[in-house]
């Protein structure tokens, strides 16, 4: 016995008499209810009063998971009743996830059809494909999946044969399909949203794409190698989502002094500029840090001149180049030692040669501990359990 669901899918209420009961699994010799099955959840409702929680497709029986026992016998006559609220999202979901992949049938290159799944949130389709989604397919997929909506194709579905289903070059099946879940099946339910998709489906549906409202596309992802899923959200999840987008927008174009239409434009100036401004601080801050290490105090050590010191505000990796060019050519420093904190005590150590800066961070560690290492002429250390000036009076 298989749900009535997917073939009368405006059906909220029926009679249907008790045909097993096993503590709070109950199977009827009819049911309306939707038994969770190819990324569509089981539907939601009551048998008699009693909230149904779960539905299942079992050995070819339909079983009702109730909320708890409920008083009933073989043979006895029940009402039960689906949650409209919750069927008619996931009839909208569904037929959504038609459209969207219709319209991924205009826009991407080798389709393929690599899975399906209704949330309470957002729905969610993955395309194989070996087109790149990027922003602007990504708005053109929502853009025709409305577009679908708002001309009102008809949505029908009917049972045939399964060769004549897989002899259809216009029908698709999902992967679950295609490895053989109809290989007992004498016939398949064909989905057919007019003019726009065609697709094997067990599904329940909405007879019109005007009664599914806004879609509004989420976000991408790659799940697998070959794969993109595209996340999306429906009906008042949907125009939550497009007014949330909307304010963002408003909100940016307002804070620029600019109209909306200029958004995108005014974007990538200010990002550019600040990438600019960006490198050119670096610039700046390398400059400033050369030259404060340049006048550090210098020491002799090792039969080399050691230039010592400290800094403040700036990490090791903001210290290696200046140190480094401290001890080039022109220079008197055959090593240079630099201290900060950036959480913890760095040290950061450059030298031409003649001292092993990796030995100078080791002989640093060893006595305040943390860790670190480097190469003869350039080694860092960090977690160093001291202040900046008590580690350089220990190389004084």
């Amino acid at each position: 016995m298989q749900t009535l669901a997917p073939a009368e899918p405006d059906v909220r209420e029926f009679e249907a008499a008790v045909r097993e009961v096993d503590g709070r699994d109950v199977v009827l010799d009819r049911t309306y209810f939707y038994a969770e099955s190819g990324g569509q959840p089981a539907d939601r409702g009551t048998i008699d009063g009693t909230a149904v929680v779960d539905v299942q497709a079992v050995d070819g029986r339909v079983v009702h998971t109730l909320a708890e026992p409920a008083p009933l016998e073989d043979g006895q006559p029940v009402t039960g009743v689906v949650d409209d609220e919750f069927r008619t999202y996931c009839m909208r979901a569904h037929t959504a996830s038609h459209l969207l992949y219709g319209a991924g049938r205009r826009l991407l290159d080798d389709l393929g059809y690599g899975g399906f799944d209704i949330s309470e949130g957002k729905v969610r389709v993955d395309f194989a494909t070996s087109t790149d989604v990027d922003d602007g397919t990504l708005v053109e997929l929502e853009r025709l999946t409305n577009r679908a909506v708002w001309e009102s194709r008809a949505v029908s579905w009917e049972e045939v044969p399964v060769d004549e289903a897989q002899s259809r070059e216009a029908v698709a099946f999902n992967t679950k399909t295609e490895e053989g879940v109809m290989a007992d099946a004498d016939a398949v339910r064909i989905v057919t949203v007019d003019d726009w998709d065609v697709a094997a489906c067990g599904g329940t549906h909405v007879s019109n794409t005007r009664e599914i409202g806004p879609v509004s596309v989420l976000e991408r992802s790659n799940p697998g190698e070959g794969l993109t899923r595209v996340e999306f959200a429906v009906g008042p999840a949907g125009i939550d989502r497009m007014a949330e987008v909307h304010r963002a927008a408003l909100d940016g174009a307002r804070a620029l002094g600019i109209g909306i239409d200029e958004l995108a434009g005014t974007a990538r100036a200010v990002v550019d500029e600040r990438d600019g401004l960006r490198e050119e601080v670096q610039s700046l801050r390398t400059e400033l840090l050369g030259s404060r290490i340049a006048d550090f105090p210098t020491v002799e050590r090792d039969g080399a001149v050691w230039r010592l010191g400290t800094v403040e505000g700036v990490g090791p990796n903001d210290v290696a180049d200046p140190a480094r060019a401290a001890v080039g050519d022109g220079s008197d420093a055959g090593a240079v030692v630099v201290a900060g904190r950036e959480g913890r005590t760095f040290v950061v150590v450059a030298t031409d040669g003649t001292v092993d800066a990796g030995d100078v961070v080791d002989e640093l560690t060893n006595e305040f501990g943390g860790g670190g290492g480097g190469s003869p002429t350039f080694a860092q250390g960090g977690g160093i359990d001291a202040d900046p000036e008590a580690v350089l009076d220990e190389l004084r």
